[in-house]
């Protein structure tokens, strides 16, 4: 028997009972689109994440002081004071690291007329731009020459800058007093938003990071340096090459352990996205047990045609069929379910996506991966929990079967 007849008697043995079909197919729809739908959120949860990551530099890589001991006791990590400006300054010798960013930062009161703000100060050099990839939207970044000069100038970040003098207003020339000191806005950074750690990047002002170690916080040691390697491909090389030398002008022995930590953007993006791919991953297995209900219901429904048709079944066996077509056709029956209930899933699990991605503003990423493993799936739990209730059929005893009541 040709596969097309085979199909053609399983659309009519499915359209005799579209009630019982469909009530049968709801099962796949529900399991198909709630996978769909949990891994599309779960998707979208780690692109936010990746995100911000990426928005603090696309190929930036940080280096942080590791633990200081003090009295035989280790202290916590970053507590180690051995970060320098010569360090930086050597950074900046290695072929891979084109810009290199001291950092120190500090919390301050800053007054401007009649308004204030209790903001965050980063001290930077003038690489701190080209290492964030960050552009301006007002007036400029200081330059080297501030930074040798400790030059009281600084610029904003735009909430800042809102809040100090107003939304859309150019500050740049004015003056703010930080402590007892007049400084001068030679601009406003663009809009960058939250950070990896989740910190408003654009709450923060910005200034030459001599000005800060000798005239607002006067300590002398770097809290943080901040790198770019030249490309994204180069990343693991250059935070190599970091490594080594700092390694190396720490007076550090072979196999020692650093005293500092170099981290990439890469290294990030795995450490948080891990968490949310290990819930995305229960989520769609928690979603997956009513793929199996689904087939758990196939099954069922497939065994109870077979019964209702055992007299059908008979006598086609009986003036010719083989086993083998009856087997085939409550396959194919089977599959069809599945695969239409399986494609109405992937539906309305784009479509559930898309609506809380609208209701709800989440991200939803539905990927063509999960797409194609529920379609699979759908198409795989037809076949296996068809496959018991067609070898039933086809089984069964042509003479018996004629004789069922």
């Amino acid at each position: 028997m040709s596969i097309l007849m085979i199909l053609r008697i399983a659309l009519k043995a499915l359209n005799r009972n579209k009630m019982r079909t469909m009530l049968t197919m709801l099962g796949m729809i529900i399991g198909v689109a709630a996978v769909i739908t949990m891994v599309a959120l779960g998707n979208g949860a780690q692109a936010v994440i990746e995100e911000q990551i990426r928005g603090a530099g696309t190929n930036m890589i940080a280096v942080f002081p590791g633990a200081a001991t003090s009295g035989g006791v280790r202290l916590g990590s970053g507590t180690s004071s051995r970060l320098t400006v010569e360090d930086a300054e050597a950074l900046r010798d290695l072929p891979n690291v084109p810009y290199v960013s001291e950092g120190v930062q500090t919390r301050q009161q800053i007054i401007a007329a009649s308004q204030n703000s209790n903001s965050p100060i980063v001290g930077a050099s003038a690489d701190y731009v080209m290492v964030k990839s960050w552009p301006m939207k007002y007036g400029s970044f200081f330059t080297e020459q501030d930074v040798g000069a400790a030059a009281k100038v600084a610029t904003l970040g735009v909430s800042v800058a809102d809040l100090l003098f107003g939304p859309d207003v150019d500050p740049t020339g004015e003056i703010v007093r930080i402590r007892n000191h007049l400084v001068k806005i030679i601009g406003v950074m663009a809009p960058k938003g939250a950070s990896s750690s989740g910190q408003n990047q654009d709450e923060q002002i910005f200034m030459p990071y001599t000005t800060v170690q000798k005239k607002i916080t006067g300590t002398p040691y770097l809290q943080y340096i901040a790198a770019a390697a030249g490309s994204g491909d180069k990343i693991p090389q250059a935070a190599t090459e970091i490594r080594n030398l700092l390694h190396e002008r720490h007076n550090l022995a072979l196999g020692e352990e650093d005293d500092f930590r170099v981290e990439t953007q890469d290294d990030m993006v795995a450490m948080r996205t891990a968490t949310t791919g290990t819930l995305t991953s229960l989520l769609a297995a928690i979603a997956g047990v009513s793929l199996l209900v689904g087939g758990i219901g196939i099954m069922n429904i497939m065994l109870v045609s077979v019964t209702e048709r055992t007299r059908e079944i008979g006598l086609r066996l009986a003036i010719g069929a083989r086993g083998s077509d009856v087997l085939q056709q409550f396959l194919v029956e089977a599959l069809l379910i599945s695969l239409v209930g399986g494609g109405i899933g992937i539906a309305a699990g784009f479509g559930a996506a898309e609506f809380v991605k609208w209701y709800r503003d989440w991200p939803a990423v539905v990927s063509s991966d999960a797409i194609l493993l529920s379609f699979g799936v759908a198409a795989g739990i037809g076949v296996f929990f068809g496959y018991y209730p067609a070898r039933v059929a086809a089984g069964l005893d042509p003479i018996e079967a004629l004789r069922f009541e």
